[in-house]
């Protein structure tokens, strides 16, 4: 009977044992984390990759506009080239600044206005000024903000916000639509 009892008192000292384990492991597991909105964000602006066409400008005036989103850098970076292979090409650059999404913008007026991700919705990222290089905000030209608007996954409006002498002059928008591949 001794054996018996000493057996059954085993047991349940290693079922107990296991059980106080298995529940301290359970607990002890890392809860997977919500996705910032900054990296929320970013996937979608990776989605973007390929050749866009559009147009800008006012009624009578419209002007062709082309668009190449590329990601390099390992994932790291969405390239976007505005009017690629023309005098007046421009190179955007978006990545993840810790849990921060920012751009920089290489102007064609030749400064590199940097703007960081103020407001994302579902279909709508704003960015704003978060300083540059070779742009003295208060008095030089520059781009100053912009509205990326989603509407739909081959469709997108960029709103540019231009700045001179600290105040906002102009909007320059263009609405593009994914080539076909």
């Amino acid at each position: 009977m001794k054996t018996i009892a000493t057996f059954c008192s085993l047991a349940i000292a290693l079922f107990t044992t296991a059980f106080l384990s298995s529940s301290i492991a359970a607990e002890s597991k890392p809860k997977e984390a919500k996705p910032s909105a900054a990296s929320t964000a970013f996937a979608k602006l990776k989605e973007l990759a390929g050749d866009w066409k559009g147009e800008t400008g006012e009624e009578g005036k419209k002007q062709e506009v082309f668009v190449q989103y590329k990601i390099t850098s390992n994932g790291s970076v969405v390239m976007e080239t505005l009017f690629p292979g023309t005098p007046h090409e421009m190179v955007t650059v978006y990545y993840l600044d810790g849990d921060n999404l920012v751009l920089v913008h290489y102007c064609a007026v030749g400064n590199q206005p940097r703007l960081a991700l103020k407001k994302s919705s579902g279909d709508s990222l704003e960015f704003d000024f978060a300083g540059g290089s070779n742009v003295e905000p208060s008095k030089d030209a520059h781009m100053h903000a912009l509205k990326l608007t989603f509407e739909g996954k081959d469709k997108i409006t960029a709103a540019w916000d231009y700045f001179k002498g600290g105040k906002k002059v102009d909007v320059t928008k263009f609405t593009v639509t994914r080539k076909a591949s």
